[in-house]
Formats: C-alpha cells, structure tokens, sequence
C-alpha cells in the first residue's frame, strides 16, 4: 500500500502560480511511477503529467505543456507539480497518483484525496 497526501492548493489569479507537493508513505517510494492527474467540474478526469521512478523521463499534457512541471524528492517521499501562468480552465480538484510501471497510456493504482485548484479570471 501506498497512502499519498496532496498539498499546496488554492486561490490565485489567473497569470499566478501554484505548487502541489504530494507526500507518500508506505512503500518504497521510488519505486514508484508518479502522475498528476486533474477533474473539473462536471468533467471526467484527465491527465496532467507523469514522471518515472528517476526523474529522468516525464510527460505532459498538450494543454500544460510549457506551463507545468513535474519533479520529484526521493530522498523526501514527495512529488511536486509546479503550476505557472495559471488559467481559468486549469481549476479542478489536483490528484497525485503512484503505479509501480511508468507506461502509456499511463494507469495509477494508488490515488490521493485531492486539492482543490481554482484559478479567478
């Protein structure tokens, strides 16, 4: 099992920035594939980014490429999603997620609870 905790959400103005930082506990966590996946109302949950157990490889959304960036810490167990130029459709509930294989079409096995993102126009 691995319990994951997302932070660093809230309220900014659109062109401002945000960082997530999610903490994981449990297994090893650098064995781990991490995402970032979001929901906006009323929309189904969609891919943000991904990066591998290393940090070496990431992926993005066609819509945050350029603005968002993925990273991790294993020496502290976390992962961050550094938000810039933040626009008014970037609002949406932020999940962090772990899978132990870093694949396309990427798949998580483990999820957090979310943090709330909204972006004011």
């Amino acid at each position: 099992q691995v319990q994951l905790v997302e932070s660093g959400g809230g309220l900014v103005q659109a062109g401002g920035s945000l960082r997530l930082s999610c903490a994981a506990s449990g297994r090893t966590f650098r064995n781990y594939a991490m995402g970032w996946l979001r929901q906006a109302p009323g929309k189904g949950r969609e891919f943000v980014a991904a990066i591998n157990w290393s940090g070496g490889s990431t992926d993005y959304a066609d819509s945050v490429k350029g603005r968002f960036t993925i990273s991790r810490d294993n020496a502290k167990n976390t992962v961050y999603l550094q938000m810039n130029s933040l626009k008014p459709e970037d609002t949406a509930v932020y999940f962090c997620a772990a899978d132990p294989i870093y694949r396309i079409p990427f798949r998580y096995e483990y999820w957090g609870q979310g943090t709330q993102v909204t972006v004011s126009s």
